[in-house]
């Protein structure tokens, strides 16, 4: 027994008695220490872990008051035997004789398909640019809210009401929480009777597939859209009706004509990022309602709009028995806190109960309880508040980084807001083989092959998030990225040997651009329009309505045009050499790779 040492992890979270603590029935219920066994003497084990001795009695001290130790008076303290007691010894209940388990597919009824093909690594936090969505940065995480309301959940009367809770009833006061804190955000009116606490809004839909659809079903679901959805469908032996997406949100036509259901998520389309415009939504309304169809709407991620106003949700707009609402408190909070909600109509309600009440009666309570809490003392709406900001600090970044690196390169989704963008490189790039090199790098990055339906999935697409990494991080991995896109598409992109037009040198540089205006469109689609004067000034407006505007100034020197704008391009001095092909002029940069390209056109209002 001496020989055996423990050893203690200066990474943890417990403290030093609490993992001799954990360290000791470890070792004793796993058998290392048996029965009748004679631990060390306090001194002994203290000297070995180098810790205060007093920390050891005290561990020691813990255990045998709940009976795992025994002290044998000038012997020394011993495992205790009764600890084993009714327990079954694995070893001699272990067949030595494997049996062939093939017998079992005969048995299996219902299969299901293989998980997606790319799969967030579990080391990933460990990774310099995790550009991933769904996985939390932990830093944002609010700890000391979250434990206070934790306390409140663990007073005695609390304990009291969630313990001994046996019923398929929700805690009362989260219902009301979510009902009068979180639903009026999204503009949806609901008693307490419409509303049902799920275990995430996986089980919600889960629950929805099972009472509203079997093999009579004809579902029409997003496409690109989300495989685990599909999946549900599938599974019921629904018929499927893949309807395409747009810069609008899901395509509302004479697909759906016939559609008992429609699955949709429109706040931030899965996976595309786009926002269902209102306009579109009042279609689907009314299509829905002339067929006599149910919208299932997936909020999965609150509408966090950084650009304009949030549309309202679907369920909140016209008549709203035809719609039911799902979403997520983890989605915000954590992942793996696992709290949803359901919100529809009460006779839906009662059967969604009755068929949870079969697979887990109910979420946890005592999460159900601190949550409340959480919800009730203000903490939700701070965080929100919190989690908002940083999060459209980070998109507004990581736009601009694809901007500045990527902008002749790439295309992105004509996203509101959110935490994600969906970014088409150039054709022929197999993004497979990029984010598995990008991984070598230390850049995560999300193909998209998965959410497709059909076979003929863009190859060239890929997903970036903006949960996992601070915002300091995006500016260099995108920087990275774009390096390794722009290796890996050598030989397909324009470069300035290869480039078809007419080189511009000295002084025909500042003649051909001196009040000049130059039309382009910024890597998320938006019109850009920069005015180019005679006395060296820059004006720049972007967006639909010029809503992104910004100054600058230009100069000439060795056959290179330079520009710096005040803030735009990071407020950093860029050097191009120019071609002129046709009313196209292309900008090439000095490691003479195609930046940008843009119409050159009279300068009819010079500022």
């Amino acid at each position: 027994m001496s020989e055996a040492i423990l050893y203690l992890d200066s990474d943890s979270d417990l403290n030093l008695q609490a993992q001799i603590r954990q360290k000791l029935v470890e070792a004793i219920t796993l058998g290392t220490f048996p029965a009748d066994t004679r631990l060390p003497s306090s001194r002994k084990l203290s000297d070995q872990l180098k810790v205060a001795r007093n920390t050891v009695v005290l561990a020691y001290q813990q255990l045998m008051d709940e009976g795992y130790l025994i002290s044998h008076e000038r012997s020394g303290i011993f495992v205790n035997e009764a600890i084993f007691e009714g327990r079954l010894n694995a070893e001699d209940n272990h067949q030595t004789t494997v049996k062939n388990n093939s017998h079992w597919q005969r048995h299996i009824r219902s299969k299901l398909p293989e998980p997606r093909s790319f799969n967030t690594p579990p080391t990933w936090q460990q990774y310099p640019y995790p550009f991933l969505d769904g996985q939390l940065d932990h830093s944002l995480f609010p700890i000391k809210e979250w434990r206070e309301a934790n306390r409140q959940a663990l007073a005695i009367r609390e304990i009291q009401f969630w313990s001994s809770a046996t019923s398929d009833a929700d805690d009362p006061m989260l219902i009301e929480e979510i009902r009068t804190k979180i639903l009026p955000r999204r503009g949806i009116q609901a008693t307490a009777e419409e509303i049902l606490i799920t275990i995430g809004s996986q089980q919600a839909l889960y629950l929805v597939n099972e009472l509203l659809v079997d093999s009579n079903t004809s579902a029409a679901v997003e496409e690109p859209g989300y495989p685990e959805m599909r999946q549900l469908l599938t599974r019921r032996g629904a018929t499927l009706v893949h309807q395409p997406v747009d810069d609008e949100g899901m395509v509302v036509d004479e697909r759906l004509d016939k559609c008992d259901v429609i699955f949709i998520t429109p706040s931030h389309q899965t996976p595309t990022a786009v926002t269902m415009s209102i306009e579109r939504r009042k279609a689907l309304l009314n299509k829905a309602e002339l067929n006599d169809s149910i919208i299932i709407e997936d909020d999965y991620e609150f509408e966090s709009n950084y650009l304009s106003k949030p549309t309202p949700a679907l369920k909140s707009i016209g008549d709203r028995d035809r719609v039911i609402y799902l979403s997520s408190i983890s989605k915000v909070l954590a992942p793996g806190l696992r709290l949803g909600f359901m919100v529809a109509p009460h006779s839906l309600i009662k059967e969604a109960r009755k068929l949870r009440k079969l697979m887990v009666q109910h979420p946890p309570m005592n999460n159900q309880r601190t949550a409340a809490y959480f919800l009730s003392m203000g903490h939700y709406d701070s965080f929100l508040m919190h989690l908002h900001k940083t999060f459209r600090q980070r998109w507004t970044a990581l736009r601009s980084a694809l901007n500045h690196y990527l902008l002749h390169f790439v295309v992105t989704s004509r996203a509101q807001g959110g935490s994600t963008c969906w970014v088409r490189g150039p054709e022929g790039l197999d993004v497979k083989y990029l984010a598995q090199e990008a991984a070598r790098k230390g850049i995560l990055i999300e193909p998209v092959e998965d959410y497709y339906a059909k076979s003929n999935a863009d190859k060239n697409c890929f997903r970036l998030g903006v949960t996992s990494l601070p915002q300091e991080r995006i500016r260099d991995g995108v920087a990275q990225l774009a390096e390794l896109i722009q290796e890996l598409s050598t030989g397909s992109i324009e470069t300035l040997a290869n480039a078809k037009g007419k080189a511009i040198l000295g002084c025909d540089v500042a003649s051909i651009l001196s009040d000049r205006q130059l039309l382009c469109k910024t890597v998320y689609g938006d019109p850009c329009v920069i005015d180019i004067l005679a006395d060296g000034r820059l004006i720049g407006k972007a967006g639909f309505s010029n809503e992104t505007r910004d100054s600058g100034k230009w100069w000439v020197e060795n056959d290179l045009w330079f520009r710096q704008w005040e803030q735009w391009e990071y407020g950093e001095t860029s050097a191009f050499h120019l071609v002129l092909d046709g009313n196209r002029i292309k900008f090439f940069n000095e490691k003479d790779q195609l930046y940008d390209t843009a119409i050159l056109t009279p300068n009819e209002q010079p500022l």
